[in-house]
């Protein structure tokens, strides 16, 4: 007798028996354990995780423990580590300490990279730049920064960010998503998941890599820092090229018109969802949702990316690389129209901030290509009512060495690799403007006030959103995974309006 004949998927469920009885009948189970329970279980899991009452929630989205002050994040992050001594941090003692050897009671022992643990002294390079005080706060800001320093007052500063990580790979994964090992939710994406789209023709979350005016000495940027780790891959950032398509493949084929394209997608959906029903792989709901994404964007994204209708004065607003395809000013102009139209997260990365050497020459590049662009993007957004619900983040991954690593003059420098304190910055979205927090020793290499560590700085974030990170949670291998770990965190009330 020849054997019956069955289509793929079911020999494909035979073959996953095992699975397919723990998958299928752990609901069975479950549904038999909550129906003899008084009430139903809410969409969290238990009570104390649920959103509060009378809390605006998007639909298919977890939504916020309490109502958020931010609604969207333009996340600006300068991949190498900016030296925080010659920007933000003023440490004018130090020039009293030119090419002497940092002294051992400040560095007590702490972990230098391999780049200058073999060198034989360790001379103290103070910033060749000038610093002034500004607005009402009286932030110390570089020469470097001329624009920023005119709305010092509207930023929120953390001088005494720290982290354990010291090399690029595993600081940026860190400040990213969390944790030093790449696999894990980052940022963008848990944002994406609490809160959810406010616009279904563009992604919830996007990423923008931007291209340095003279780049040198580049880190390595890629999509697993804006992975959705163990969520769902629909809340994985989505990357928009800084040249030609910003999306390959969502336009239709020569000869193929949107008539065709919709039936194909429309085949498409019914087979993917056979197997969502059959196989039950989140994944493949994922699936249906890009191929529905990518048709709509067909619309949305060249609209999006069309500047014709910004004014002269708002393209003034940004400085003159703002009509060049992937410069950060471009870059960040795209940032506040993608927010405009609703999306919640925009990750945006500029690298070649690791000044191992020549900071003289490199940093005033870097420099002029973000000042004025900032200065554009919070006023911008300010002048159209969008600052207060929109949280700015500025900074890297970990700061730099007081002292130098090569050679040393007066009018240069190189500065190594620093994980014990860096400047980040914020603004907008219930940052409290004015703000400056945190404080170095007269060599801007320990923190003697005021510690603010990656896991505060995400619980803070976090907080702004509307969220409690120590609730805000997401069940996997067996734990209730969240973004601030299980190591103590805690919101720094300091930094909020």
């Amino acid at each position: 007798m020849n054997p019956p004949i069955r289509s793929p998927l079911d020999e494909l469920g035979l073959n996953l028996t095992r699975r397919r009885f723990f998958e299928r009948g752990g609901h069975l189970l479950g549904g038999a354990a909550l129906a003899t329970l008084a009430g139903a279980a809410p969409a969290w899991g238990n009570a104390s995780t649920a959103p509060a009452a009378g809390i605006d929630t998007v639909a298919n989205a977890i939504g916020p423990h309490f109502a958020p002050q931010a609604k969207h994040v333009i996340y600006l992050h300068m991949v190498g580590g900016p030296p925080q001594q010659d920007l933000f941090d003023y440490k004018p003692v130090m020039n009293d300490w030119y090419d002497k050897d940092l002294p051992e009671s400040v560095r007590n022992g702490q972990r230098l990279t391999t780049m200058t643990s073999g060198q034989a002294r360790f001379p103290i390079a103070p910033s060749k730049f000038t610093f002034a005080q500004h607005g009402e706060s009286g932030m110390w800001v570089s020469e470097l920064l001329p624009w920023t320093a005119k709305m010092v007052d509207e930023m929120c500063f953390i001088r005494s960010m720290h982290t354990e990580a010291i090399n690029h790979e595993p600081a940026i994964t860190y400040m990213q998503t969390g944790n030093q090992i790449t696999g894990r939710p980052c940022l963008g994406s848990w944002t994406s998941y609490g809160l959810g789209s406010l616009n279904k023709d563009l992604p919830t979350f996007v990423v923008l890599v931007a291209r340095s005016s003279k780049p040198a000495q580049p880190q390595a940027i890629g999509a697993r820092l804006w992975s959705s780790g163990y969520l769902p891959g629909e809340y994985s950032g989505v990357s928009f090229r800084s040249a030609g398509d910003p999306i390959l493949y969502i336009n239709n084929p020569p000869g193929v018109s949107d008539e065709v394209r919709r039936k194909t997608l429309d085949g498409l959906q019914a087979l993917n969802q056979r197997t969502l029903e059959q196989i039950g792989d989140p994944e493949t709901r994922t699936r249906i949702a890009q191929y529905e994404m990518a048709y709509r964007m067909q619309a949305s994204v060249p609209e999006l990316t069309d500047l014709s209708g910004e004014t002269e004065t708002t393209l003034s607003l940004y400085g003159d690389q703002v009509k060049t395809p992937g410069s950060f000013a471009n870059s960040v102009l795209m940032a506040r129209r993608m927010v405009e139209r609703g999306v919640r997260f925009v990750q945006l990365y500029l690298n070649h901030w690791d000044t191992h050497a020549d900071v003289a020459g490199r940093l005033p590049n870097q420099c002029r290509d973000i000042d004025q662009a900032c200065y554009g993007l919070v006023n911008d957004l300010k002048a159209r009512g969008l600052l207060d619900e929109t949280l700015i983040i500025w900074g890297g991954e970990f700061g730099r060495t007081v002292y130098s690593q090569g050679g040393l003059s007066k009018e240069n420098y190189g500065r190594d690799h620093h994980p014990r304190c860096f400047t980040m910055w914020m603004a907008g979205g219930g940052a409290k403007g004015g703000t400056i927090y945190g404080e170095t020793d007269d060599f801007s290499y320990n923190i003697v006030k005021d510690p603010v560590h990656i896991r505060d700085f995400h619980a803070t974030v976090m907080h702004l959103l509307g969220f409690d990170h120590e609730r805000f949670t997401y069940r996997y291998l067996g734990l209730d995974q969240r973004l601030t770990g299980v190591e103590h965190a805690r919101v720094v009330r300091e930094l909020l309006a």
